[in-house]
């Protein structure tokens, strides 16, 4: 029998706003976090903008004990304190400051994305030592390098410090892809419960900031904004007619999901009900490649989700699309278009949370999804900025996309996400209204 799942916990660690109450405030204000970076234009970047979570290290230690901060990467440190976020807000019981002695929670897991890891240790603690090493007379034997090293470059170190913080005794793992990476973890969180082998799991995705993390999409042309250098907060322009390539962007994002029965027992507080998840991949043909989604796969996506739910496509009150502020742009709304089968005076409310927060990349879709949860909670669409001039190639859905903030009654929230590889994310929530 199918179990329903419903969101009891979110945490968020965004550019615009760290901490869920944070990043609302920021979300229902239109607020950008997106600036300019010194270093990168040290570097010779041409995008020299980005999103980076205004942390700092005194905050930080007021969460985490020092030691353990010491031993993190930056992903790592995003994702424990949206985690930690996350399970004090659904009424978990947590000191973080000493985590080691609460007991193991064996009906709870993580799945916990990165999409590239951590660079930052790479290249502050891993390449300067191998260079070292590389000096020396040869014969002696690889330079010490201390044993954090490995824990903080493994792509699944950020699964393994939430699990390790909050105690969690069931499937604890990562997963990587790409742009899709938050999204489909919130999907094989939602599978695993439905299959019973945990009452709840934790489930987003993290990522840093570091230059090296961007790098490589500044080298691929066309594909970073580098157009707005000195307004970075318009830099990010996603279904905007001035849309240049996407912001880097950095932070984490987690939901912790739950059987109803579950919630219920504990008493907790339902913020909404994820009621049908889905993740496909294009096949890279069609005109899907490494880079470009097959249209026809992301439009199967779409179709799958909302086939099984039952829900009427003319039901769904938002739209918290990928949107990047590419040219992809109007492939995707194309795509939206295709799969709801309805007229452009009945599309839904669509927006891109993109726009403020820039491309968190395997954070993305897990910080997104935050969003689209809370604003289904507390009755709420934030708008899509940079959008007042709209790409003319989508201008027919232009009354669909939000300004400016408004108090709405949501009925229904439809997340997608698609990566690097061809692959696509969706996901339904509902509004939960205490049936």
């Amino acid at each position: 029998m199918r179990k329903r799942v419903v969101v009891t916990g979110l945490g968020a660690v965004a550019p615009n706003g760290v901490g869920v109450p944070a990043f609302r405030e920021a979300l229902k204000a239109g607020r950008s976090g997106i600036s300019r970076h010194e270093e990168l234009k040290e570097l010779n970047f041409a995008c020299q903008i980005g999103g980076i979570p205004p942390t700092d290290e005194d905050a930080i230690l007021k969460v985490l004990p020092e030691a353990d901060y010491h031993k993190m990467s930056e992903a790592m440190i995003y994702a424990v304190l949206a985690a930690v976020e996350c399970a004090k807000n659904s009424g978990a019981s947590l000191d973080s400051k000493n985590y080691q002695n609460s007991p193991v929670d064996w009906n709870s897991g993580a799945i916990m994305g990165c999409g590239i890891g951590g660079m930052d240790t790479i290249f502050q603690e891993l390449a300067p030592v191998m260079a070292e090493a590389k000096a020396q007379e040869p014969g002696r034997g690889t330079i010490p390098m201390g044993a954090d090293i490995v824990p903080k470059v493994m792509n699944s170190s950020v699964s393994v410090a939430v699990g390790r913080f909050l105690g969690l005794g069931g499937q604890t793992s990562s997963n990587s892809s790409a742009c899709n990476t938050g999204t489909e973890a919130i999907f094989e969180a939602w599978k695993h419960i439905q299959m019973g082998f945990a009452e709840s799991m934790y489930a987003g995705g993290a990522e840093g900031t570091h230059f090296g993390i961007w790098a490589g999409f500044d080298a691929m042309r066309d594909v970073l904004c580098s157009r707005f250098n000195e307004a970075p907060e318009k830099g990010s322009q996603p279904m905007g007619a001035g849309a240049c390539g996407f912001v880097p962007a950095g932070g984490a994002g987690v939901l912790r999901l739950e059987t109803l029965e579950s919630a219920q027992k504990r008493g907790a507080e339902i913020i909404c009900e994820l009621i049908s998840a889905f993740c496909n991949s294009g096949g890279q043909r069609d005109g899907g490649t490494m880079t470009f989604p097959n249209p026809d796969g992301v439009t199967r996506c779409i179709r799958r989700v909302i086939e099984d739910s039952g829900v009427s496509p003319d039901r769904i009150s938002l739209i918290n699309g990928h949107l990047t502020s590419t040219g992809a742009d109007p492939r995707e709304i194309a795509s939206w278009m295709k799969a709801l089968e309805l007229p452009p005076e009945k599309f839904p409310l669509i927006q891109s949370t993109k726009s403020m927060i820039g491309h968190c990349l395997g954070a993305a879709g897990a910080l997104e999804c935050v969003a689209a949860a809370d604003q289904l909670a507390n009755g709420y669409v934030h708008p899509s900025i940079n959008s007042d001039e709209i790409h003319p190639q989508i201008a027919k859905i232009g009354n669909s996309i939000p300004r400016q903030a408004r108090q709405a009654r949501l009925e229904y929230v439809i997340k997608a996400s698609f990566g690097f590889g061809d692959v696509n994310g969706c996901l339904l929530f509902k509004r939960w209204d205490g049936k």
